[in-house]
């Protein structure tokens, strides 16, 4: 269906098709000049050493945990209100996810007192996700890694240009993992990135992501190599160059994008406390400066999630949650985790709703939507 507002919009304009267009008229379509460009801005815009554009934000993590020496056998620690794709990253290299929760009803960040809770002899590292774009407690974090012996590792999806103490998203960890899928902050469809100073890992991506070899076909086409060896069981995880011409034109609007998208959240914030007190509203006070990526609220026990979300599709309205509990998902089931310890994410996952938000939204529209969840409201309590 046509939404009147959608959840998500992209700020797509003239300069993303003429950058696409230059790749189409360079007749260099895959990992070459414009990525190498699109990665140094984007380090630079982090203010990291190293970073590796990939084909997408699930790889970026898969890599980030091969190349941190993540073994089969041991545990990494994830949060479990959180896409799949963190805890599948883990999966791959063979560890086991273990699920930490939430830390409250208004942070609904993963908690570093259930990270503590479950480190044992296996657990190797910590991968964090900056949820809505919202930063991490991560000094709280690096301490208990460090106290126990752990890597930190970052999904930091949500969360390009979010900052904690002047220090970015992707920039706190051993390394990182970004997104750009069509609904992030910046968007190319597909793609992601992998970021780390470290650079022992950094050597390690730049060879994992392209079949583990040590010089690459646009090198060659260059005439910087002649050929190659294979040093390692690597993958083919190399990003377009169409991806990257439109990462960069996206990464020059970052700024100024994600400064409306706080704009639009406060206003949310405040409507929302005004008309509709009986909800919670997470993230009211920041912790650092978010991205805001997505507007997340909790509703009310007796409300019937998916009765409401219905009555705001008939308005136009698009919803959604963020997220299933992963636990519960059939093929997370068969660890036999227990969620009795994951009340915070259990609760959220149930009563989570997400609104609308992107860049090219306005004021007047958020007005619409916090009006009509007003109405839907009051129409569900009628009902009961």
């Amino acid at each position: 269906m046509m939404w009147r507002i959608p959840l998500f919009d992209l700020d797509y304009g003239q300069e993303e098709e003429d950058a696409v267009l230059s790749v189409l008229h360079s007749r260099w379509l895959t990992m070459g000049e414009v990525t190498q460009r699109f990665e140094q801005a984007f380090a630079e815009h982090l203010g990291v050493k190293h970073a590796f554009a990939v084909a997408n934000g699930t790889v970026a993590l898969h890599l980030a945990c091969e190349a941190a020496g993540i073994e089969p056998g041991s545990e990494v620690i994830v949060p479990a209100l959180t896409f799949v794709a963190t805890a599948a990253a883990a999966r791959y290299v063979g560890a086991e996810a273990v699920f930490a929760d939430s830390q409250g009803e208004t942070d609904l960040c993963i908690s570093p007192e259930s990270i503590e809770s479950k480190i044992n002899s296996r657990t190797r590292a910590i991968l964090v996700m900056h949820y809505g774009g919202n930063m991490c407690d991560m000094h709280a974090i690096l301490r208990i890694a460090e106290k126990h012996g752990l890597i930190v590792l970052e999904d930091a999806a949500h969360a390009p240009g979010a900052s904690l103490d002047g220090r970015k998203a992707g920039a706190w960890g051993k390394a990182a993992g970004f997104s750009f899928f069509s609904n992030k902050n910046l968007a190319t469809g597909e793609g992601g990135m992998v970021t780390t100073n470290d650079d022992e890992l950094a050597d390690r991506v730049r060879r994992l992501r392209s079949h583990g070899m040590t010089s690459l076909t646009w090198e060659r086409y260059k005439g910087q190599a002649l050929s190659y060896d294979v040093t390692m069981l690597g993958f083919n995880y190399r990003p377009t160059e169409m991806s990257s011409a439109l990462g960069l034109v996206q990464l020059a609007k970052l700024k100024r994008n994600n400064a409306h998208r706080r704009e639009l959240s406060a206003l949310y914030h405040e409507l929302l406390v005004e008309q509709t007190p009986e909800i919670t509203i997470p993230f009211q006070q920041a912790r650092g400066t978010s991205s805001a990526h997505i507007l997340p609220v909790i509703l009310p026990a007796q409300v019937e999630r998916a009765r409401l979300m219905d009555a705001m599709k008939g308005r136009g309205i698009q919803t959604s949650i963020h997220y299933p509990l992963i636990p519960h998902f059939s093929a997370y089931r068969a660890q036999n985790e227990t969620v009795d310890d994951l009340p915070v994410a259990s609760l959220a996952a149930q009563r989570e709703l997400t609104l609308p938000l992107y860049a090219g939204m306005t004021e007047e529209q958020v007005r619409e939507v916090v009006t009509a969840l007003r109405q839907c409201l009051d129409e569900e309590r009628r009902s009961d």
